[in-house]
């Protein structure tokens, strides 16, 4: 069925096109008729790739199989698709845990939990209420508070880390529990569970990854032109090194994925767009914009990149981002590299596996996730 209004809408546009139509408008209908193909493809490769269970690559982490579940009801599904989804529904529920937190057993129990609890909140299915709030009960429960209870004495304090409050914090972690508390967030507005995280640690948090010297005073924060503004994986620890400055300094690299999850945890806790240290991001991102690679880590999560700059510039509001080569259509050019990187088979991988990037349902499902925004925007 809906193949068939697919072919109908094309038709029509074929249609259309004998009439006098704004080339901008065209041009959408057309690259949008495209993502739904390219969507359909990796769908369906998903569907195959389901294991008899219900999981997707590995039973021992559902945070991957989550992520496919998001990405599979990101528009309407029926047949094959439905089963599909119910059978993926059947294994995560299993991975639930007494204390709320989802996971398989085998560790990143918060990053496992997070991707769990926003599939829960993907299915909008009111039976999943209680399970919602005790995940979001775990994920708030785990909040790094390093120091004195309470107290913000730590650059490690407000943000989450892979699965115990007294390890540290970490952006890629951090990142995860705030976008499944925000999407969540409902569920505990009408509940008798009124907690929530500390937002404010959680942004002392982001601020202490930042190199931002005007709001983070850790030695290795930098304003130098190649890392102001953008972000680092957690406090003295970069994924992309560090830099030799004039006088014997070092600071720290900024990097692409994670100055965009960056950004975008700071809207997750409502920080406002013309923040100064919204904006100190905003500028690194325009001045780094490439879809060539990862900036600063190459094709390391690559996919992952892609997908965190259309949530985070989405999420800032932004069609057209202007960059040191000009303004360009993020979306159509985003679009288009991930058409361009669709298998034959209609999956999506990455020949470098950090960040598990190898692995087809992952980097399929972040795709599939990634042309379905960029969809319902055009």
């Amino acid at each position: 069925m809906r193949n068939c209004l697919r072919q109908l809408r094309y038709g029509l546009v074929l249609a259309a096109s004998s009439l006098l139509i704004i080339p901008s408008a065209a041009a959408n209908a057309s690259l949008k008729n495209e993502l739904e193909h390219a969507v359909d493809r990796g769908v369906n490769a998903l569907v195959k790739m389901q294991d008899a269970d219900g999981h997707w690559s590995t039973a021992d982490q559902p945070a991957v199989s989550a992520l496919v579940l998001v990405a599979l009801q990101g528009q309407p599904v029926d047949g094959s698709e439905k089963e599909s989804v119910k059978k993926g529904y059947d294994f995560l529920l299993k991975n639930i845990h007494a204390d709320g937190s989802i996971h398989g057993g085998k560790g990143l129990v918060n990053y496992n939990t997070s991707l769990g609890l926003l599939a829960l909140a993907a299915a909008k299915n009111d039976t999943y209420r209680e399970q919602i709030l005790r995940a979001r009960h775990y994920l708030i429960g785990t909040q790094i508070d390093m120091g004195e209870k309470g107290k913000i004495d730590s650059p490690f304090d407000g943000g989450v880390g892979y699965g115990s409050k007294y390890e540290h914090s970490d952006m890629g972690n951090t990142l995860a529990a705030l976008e499944a508390l925000y999407y969540t967030k409902q569920y505990a507005g009408d509940s008798p569970q009124k907690e929530d995280l500390n937002w404010k640690a959680a942004i002392s948090f982001l601020q202490h990854c930042q190199n931002l010297p005007a709001y983070n005073k850790e030695p290795w924060a930098s304003d130098d032109p190649q890392n102001k503004g953008g972000f680092i994986y957690y406090p003295g620890n970069s994924m992309a090194g560090q830099t030799n400055l004039p006088g014997g300094r070092v600071a720290l690299r900024s990097y692409g994925s994670i100055s965009y999850s960056g950004m975008l945890s700071y809207i997750y806790a409502d920080v406002q767009k013309d923040d100064p240290r919204v904006q100190a991001v905003f500028d690194w991102l325009k001045k780094n914009y490439t879809l060539d690679e990862n900036p600063g880590m190459g094709p390391q999560g690559l996919f992952f990149y892609f997908h965190t700059m259309c949530k985070a510039l989405n999420a800032y509001g932004i069609d057209q981002l202007p960059t040191e080569k000009g303004t360009v259509n993020w979306r159509e050019k985003l679009a288009l590299r991930l058409l361009n990187l669709q298998q034959p088979d209609g999956v999506w991988l990455n020949d470098n596996n950090r960040w598990w990037e190898k692995d087809q349902a992952l980097v399929t499902a972040y795709s599939v996730i990634t042309l379905e925004m960029i969809a319902r925007n055009l």
